[in-house]
């Protein structure tokens, strides 16, 4: 049986969150928000236009996403959010840290470039990418998943980590 946890699917732009974090919601029977979502304006017209986010643009985002899943904590939820750095994931803990699971998608930098070449409606640069994986300090208290797979499989993966 598994807990109607928080689990926050993260990794750098491209990594899947979003496509793991749906399935994994659907198999979870959770609901699923998409960090993305939640940025404001001010962020998207930033990225959008090359130039990378620095901690400060991050705070409101972060302390947003950490009331959401504060909100969801009795039923559970599964958000995607890049939580790049450490202090980030404090900031996402905050009060829900007992019921928050962090999973990572991990992929090489030209598995990643190769996947946002492709990708088409999304806002991030695929320039941006590099300041992204520059950013990235990988977790050391996350279930570890490498994206060279399929999505399916990733998430057959984590359900069977946490269960």
């Amino acid at each position: 049986m598994v807990s109607k946890g928080i689990y926050i699917v993260m990794g750098v732009s491209g990594s899947g969150k979003t496509t793991v974090g749906t399935l994994l919601a659907n198999t979870l029977q959770l609901p699923f928000f998409d960090g993305d979502d939640y940025h404001p304006e001010s962020n998207v017209k930033k990225m959008a236009s090359g130039k990378a986010l620095n901690d400060q643009d991050r705070k409101e985002w972060l302390e947003t996403l950490n009331r959401l899943a504060r909100e969801h904590k009795s039923i559970g939820a599964v958000i995607a959010c890049s939580a790049l750095k450490e202090s980030y994931r404090a900031s996402l803990r905050k009060d829900v840290m007992e019921q928050m699971t962090f999973i990572y998608l991990k992929g090489s930098f030209s598995a990643i470039n190769r996947r946002l070449q492709g990708r088409k409606g999304h806002y991030m640069p695929i320039s941006l990418l590099k300041s992204q994986f520059e950013t990235l300090e990988p977790p050391k208290d996350a279930i570890e998943v490498s994206i060279n797979q399929s999505p399916e499989d990733i998430v057959n993966s984590i359900r069977d980590k946490i269960t």
